[in-house]
């Protein structure tokens, strides 16, 4: 946590996500600020919940019930997975599922949450898509989307909410198509969805103008506020 300035951080990315939306022509609301909090220290965790920061991310799923465990204190944080999921850690979602997973990528992983989750309690879920056909990365292909939508929505424990992309590292301008193309995949599922609105999480620290201009209702911000891990 060494040089870790919370305040300072978390303002800066606030006026960024507001200047963003601002140039973009849309509403400061329509963009949801998720903490990536990955191998981050606690104390800077709930520096950023005191600030009024409500949403974390954490990619592993004991990594995850790590925080939920020690952050109980603060029952209104809300916790999104958004790393890679085995199929076999489905019942370990189940015992306090997160408030959104997104990496939902293929059938055999719908199956299993479909088996250990409550199905009085659906859980919002967004598909993973590879954008960038790269095959050392999670997520569905584009061809193999419609399909996979329709797995995911008719499964009785989960709820259809959007779409997530991680593009591949390079100049902005690629990232940007990335991007693009992944709204315009949403368009294409956008009457499916269960929530109000097509949720589309995409963006990180270096990138997340960009996402929003091209549409991005949750951005994925971790450097930019709690600095490099050490």
């Amino acid at each position: 946590m060494r040089g870790f300035d919370g305040e300072s951080a978390y303002s800066d990315v606030q006026g960024r996500i507001a200047a963003a939306c601002a140039a973009a022509g849309r509403e400061r609301d329509e963009v949801t600020l998720m903490a990536v909090s990955k191998r981050q220290p606690e104390a800077a965790v709930r520096a950023l919940a005191a600030l009024g920061q409500r949403d974390f991310g954490e990619n592993l799923v004991q990594a995850w019930q790590g925080r939920t465990e020690a952050l109980a204190d603060h029952p209104e944080l809300r916790w999104h997975l958004i790393g890679p999921v085995q199929t076999n850690k489905a019942k370990y979602i189940a015992r306090t599922p997160p408030a959104m997973l997104h990496t939902v990528d293929r059938s055999t992983l719908v199956e299993a949450l479909e088996r250990h989750l409550d199905a009085a309690r659906p859980l919002p879920v967004l598909v993973q898509v590879n954008i960038d056909r790269e095959p050392q990365k999670s997520g569905c292909l584009e061809e193999n989307l419609d399909d996979l939508v329709d797995y995911v929505c008719g499964a009785q424990a989960l709820s259809f909410e959007g779409l997530m992309c991680i593009p591949r590292f390079g100049p902005l301008a690629e990232t940007r198509r990335a991007f693009a193309a992944l709204r315009e995949l949403g368009e294409r599922v956008r009457d499916r969805v269960t929530g109000p609105r097509l949720e589309l999480s995409m963006g990180m620290s270096a990138d997340f103008e960009a996402a929003i201009a091209e549409g991005a209702t949750l951005v994925r911000v971790g450097t930019a506020l709690f600095g490099e891990r050490e």
